[in-house]
């Protein structure tokens, strides 16, 4: 698999993306719990993160999923108080988690500044990583996710890796603590392309036609340091979902 082993699927609008995607995710844990057992799948927030949740739970297919045998993780998360509305663990709460008989034990949300470790987004990070090593397969430091979400920014980055920022270039680390972020709030966790390269799947999520420039940009591959999305890939599958405002500058188009 390398960055331009791709499929894109557009979609008319946002409202027919989260729609879509849902069931393509639900069928896909399904498939997952199916063929293992268990699934996992690594959220992400954000406008598209989130609607694709709200449209999860306002699917009637839902209860397709065994959801006590379902992991979740997240991709990153932003270093503020665990209860902080700003937080991607307490808005995907609020659009699903809470409307469904998850397994409290296999929901990992990533460490808040409140948490054991304080203000040391490094040591959080590192906590974060442990967990994640605790569940991966033996000589793996991070599980095979089933699928690993990602929202992709107007400026291309992914989780929170942003173009030109070190944590983009991490080689060795599975999660970073990041600092000086340029998008608000300044320090975040997040996971490092090494760790989503480890995803069976890896879809990567764009819609609005504030999109269209990052994900032209990103598809063409302009190298992971300047566009984080074109570094974004899983093992077996990388889908890029977008709706048409997004893909307006692809040959999608």
């Amino acid at each position: 698999m390398t960055g331009t082993d791709r499929q894109l699927v557009v979609h008319r609008d946002k409202e027919l993306m989260a729609q879509a995607t849902a069931a393509r995710l639900i069928t896909r844990i399904v498939d997952a719990q199916s063929a293992r057992g268990t699934a996992s799948v690594v959220l992400t927030g954000g406008r598209n993160g989130n609607a694709l949740l709200a449209a999860i739970a306002a699917s009637p297919a839902r209860d397709a999923v065994d959801w006590a045998r379902l992991d979740l993780w997240w991709g990153d998360e932003r270093f503020v108080p665990a209860t902080d509305p700003d937080r991607n663990a307490v808005q995907a709460r609020d659009e699903l988690l809470a409307r469904v008989p998850l397994d409290p034990a296999r929901v990992h949300e990533m460490p808040a500044s409140d948490g054991a470790d304080g203000a040391d987004v490094e040591a959080a990070a590192a906590r974060y990583a442990e967990e994640l090593a605790k569940a991966a397969e033996p000589g793996h430091s991070v599980p095979a996710f089933d699928v690993l979400l990602l929202g992709v920014g107007p400026d291309t980055h992914v989780a929170s890796l942003f173009p030109g920022h070190p944590g983009v270039r991490e080689c060795e680390l599975t999660v970073i603590g990041v600092r000086e972020a340029p998008k608000p709030p300044p320090t975040r966790i997040s996971l490092t392309l090494p760790a989503i390269r480890a995803a069976r799947e890896v879809w990567l999520l764009a819609a609005g036609e504030d999109k269209a420039d990052a994900v032209a940009r990103a598809l063409g591959d302009p190298g992971e340091d300047e566009a984080p999305a074109s570094g974004a890939y899983g093992t077996e599958r990388t889908l890029w979902l977008l709706d048409r405002t997004a893909a307006a500058k692809t040959r999608a188009a």
